[in-house]
């Protein structure tokens, strides 16, 4: 593939999209239909996609600019969706700063050297601007191919980068990384600090090459209580926003298993100094959205939630589902919510059928 100039990160004029139902529902004006898009939807089940990756490893995908622009307009192509999410991973930054890292295929994240200790903490490297160049010149070639349809940026929260590297991969019980922030809250600060640096520095890159929205997946915060999580994670989460709010971009806040979180997962949206930037938290199917509605702060949009399982279900099954999920945001709407994005609950599992995806889009849309 041939060589691209990079892109120019100095200076971001945002994209003026004022037909897109995703922007509109997000910053709770009347979109013109129910906009849809799927988490994980570039890549995962679809066959090009797989054709693809039997070329490249994930990480090489993630760092070649002309692969991570196709596969992120694959799903665009076949769906229709409402907005495209760049292709990427969360340890993609971890990976830039130097951590010694691999995606193994059936596992996950792994990490060479976990951190364990204080001196591990203090040994940790900032983002390098250069080595994250072409996940921003992926962006500049996206922006310039998707037209009326967003793009959205995202990254790791810093607890689910930091369970990733305490742990040294993924983990059920995430044993060591409670260990750490309840017995060495010293050492779990100074972590989390880094990482909140590492993820505003990978988003700031984004945005600043021309994502329309950033979306941060606290992927794990569901293991935590509700005390230890405005406790020890909160904080951090809530400097991240705020120091991109500036941008003025929709952001959205997601975990899985959340419930009794999302009052302050909200809470963390509202910092910063741009009041009128749209605020989204992403729901999992656990709860439901007029459930989700009553739980966050006021002027919060929602995003999701149907069972991603529903749809290896066969159409029936996930057309009944998907009707009653639109039913239910709009219920949350008429409850508070400033507006409702169609989604999963989580992200488009391996064995889904496309065809059943393009049906499930083209059915929110006729609602």
């Amino acid at each position: 593939m041939a060589a691209l100039m990079p892109v120019n990160t100095s200076a971001c004029i945002r994209r003026d999209l004022p037909k897109s139902p995703y922007l509109a529902a997000v910053a709770g004006r009347e979109p013109s239909r129910v906009p849809v898009w799927f988490m994980r939807q570039a890549g995962r089940s679809l066959p090009e996609y797989r054709a693809l990756r039997e070329r490249h490893r994930m990480l090489d995908a993630c760092f070649e600019p002309e692969v991570a622009c196709e596969i992120t307009l694959q799903p665009i192509r076949r769906y229709g969706t409402d907005a495209a999410i760049l292709f990427s991973d969360i340890v993609v930054p971890m990976r830039a700063a130097g951590v010694d890292l691999d995606i193994v295929p059936d596992v996950g994240p792994v990490i060479a050297d976990p951190i364990r200790t204080a001196s591990d903490v203090e040994a940790m490297k900032p983002l390098d601007a250069q080595a994250i160049q072409p996940v921003l010149d992926a962006v500049g070639l996206l922006v310039a191919a998707l037209g009326e349809v967003p793009l959205i940026g995202f990254a790791g929260a810093p607890f689910t980068l930091a369970s990733y590297l305490v742990e040294g991969g993924p983990s059920r019980h995430h044993a060591r990384t409670k260990a750490m922030m309840l017995a060495e809250p010293q050492t779990w600060h100074a972590l989390m600090a880094k990482l909140a640096d590492l993820t505003i520095a990978f988003l700031r890159g984004q945005l600043e090459a021309g994502v329309d929205a950033i979306q941060v997946f606290d992927s794990w915060a569901g293991t935590l209580s509700l005390a230890d999580y405005r406790n020890l994670v909160l904080p951090h989460s809530a400097r991240v926003f705020a120091e991109l709010a500036e941008y003025g971009v929709p952001m959205t806040h997601f975990g899985v298993g959340t419930a009794e979180l999302l009052g302050a997962m909200s809470e963390a949206l509202k910092t910063g100094n741009s009041p009128g930037r749209a605020r989204v938290v992403g729901v999992d199917w656990r709860t439901s959205l007029t459930d989700a509605a009553s739980r966050v702060e006021p002027g919060t949009a929602l995003q999701g939630n149907l069972d991603p399982v529903v749809v290896l279900a066969g159409w029936p099954v996930a057309e009944r589902a998907a009707r009653a999920v639109v039913d239910d945001g709009r219920r949350a709407v008429q409850a508070g919510a400033a507006g409702h994005v169609f989604n999963l609950g989580h992200g488009v599992l391996p064995e889904t059928d496309p065809g059943i995806l393009t049906d499930l889009v083209a059915l929110v849309h006729s609602l």
